[in-house]
């Protein structure tokens, strides 16, 4: 079976995380690279069913620890994983933009492209990271006609 472009883009993001090249982290990270919103061990585990709960959640913890993904929470307080962008690594995550919560569908999603104004903390405090979110209705919601 030939390599896609992709599959070899994963390959160079696990060598330079310093993790071994496994089919179930290359499929992982591919899954999760085809989906526009962030995505939860439940909702991996049911599509991914050959690889088990216990290697799943090994590979999630493994990438976020190296910076590939981060953890960002949905209304029901669950943990949902979106992939970082390449300036995050190991223990410094920088994934500083808005997640917006769909109170519709329950989607996650990862507003990378907007500008934020800079938080000025008052004196003393040092913030590690920091994360914002928004709730309402994402675009294909919206476009159902739901009402809130």
């Amino acid at each position: 079976m030939a390599q896609t472009r992709n599959d070899l883009h994963f390959e160079d993001l696990l060598n330079k995380h310093h993790l071994k090249k496994t089919a179930p982290r290359l499929r992982v990270l591919s899954m999760m690279s085809s989906r526009n919103a962030a995505t939860s061990q439940p909702d991996l585990e049911s599509v991914m069913n050959d690889i088990d709960r216990v290697t799943l959640y090994r590979i999630l913890n493994a990438f976020e620890e190296k910076g590939i993904i981060h953890k960002v929470f949905d209304l029901n307080g669950t943990a949902n994983y979106a992939l970082c962008k390449s300036h995050c690594d190991e223990g410094h995550h920088h994934d500083e933009h808005l997640h917006f919560n769909c109170t519709n569908c329950k989607n996650v999603y990862c507003l990378n492209d907007l500008n934020l104004p800079a938080i000025n903390l008052p004196a003393g405090f040092q913030p590690d990271s920091f994360t914002l979110y928004a709730t309402g209705l994402c675009p294909k919601c919206s476009k159902k006609g739901v009402v809130k």
